[in-house]
């Protein structure tokens, strides 16, 4: 087998942890000085392919695959997107409620939640995925939010119709659907 695909899959396996010239040498079972050799053969191949997108760096005395230092603008983008943040399971809750509920004030959704959602919907419109629509005609005049066009994007639909139909008692509160009065009606023929 070739010494240096060998050396590109130890990396690549490897990711973000790295591994390091002693245990690279045992692996593919050959001197540190020659690992050495395949390191800058590799790193020479990466740095002479324009269409690669990698290169081999070394930290803390751990070899790892990188990306190219010209890619970090692309990079730093990548990762101010919503797409690269995962949600948390309030986040989604929150997201839901509006998505099929919408336009609500954040009283309304803390209600239907029974809890506090402020911090769940800063998160949620600093991801552009909700904003502020306007105002409730009542006293105080609180913000009315709703899903955005990047929202859409987010979820991969065109338009709120698209939404999946969902059971209303998803959406309410627990408090707001009446499951003991079935019980008791069961309990009552009994």
């Amino acid at each position: 087998m070739n010494k240096t695909a060998e050396l590109e899959v130890l990396l690549f396996v490897t990711g973000e942890e790295g591994v390091t010239l002693r245990d690279l040498s045992g692996l593919l079972n050959i001197t540190p000085s020659a690992v050495t050799q395949q390191i800058e053969k590799l790193t020479k191949k990466y740095t002479l392919d324009n269409a690669s997108a990698l290169t081999i760096i070394e930290t803390a005395g751990k070899y790892r695959l990188a990306t190219k230092a010209v890619f970090k603008p692309l990079l730093q983008h990548y990762a101010k997107t919503p797409m690269n943040q995962s949600l948390s399971k309030a986040a989604l809750e929150v997201l839901a409620i509006i998505a099929y509920k919408q336009p609500l004030t954040r009283l309304e959704v803390d209600k239907i939640r029974g809890v506090n959602s402020s911090g769940t919907m800063a998160t949620l419109q600093a991801f552009d995925l909700i904003e502020v629509v306007g105002k409730k005609e009542v006293i105080g005049n609180p913000n009315l939010y709703a899903t955005t066009h990047h929202f859409l994007d987010y979820i991969g639909i065109n338009s709120l119709e698209a939404l999946p139909e969902v059971n209303e008692a998803s959406l309410i509160g627990i408090d707001d659907v009446d499951i003991f009065n079935e019980k008791e009606l069961k309990t009552d023929e009994n």
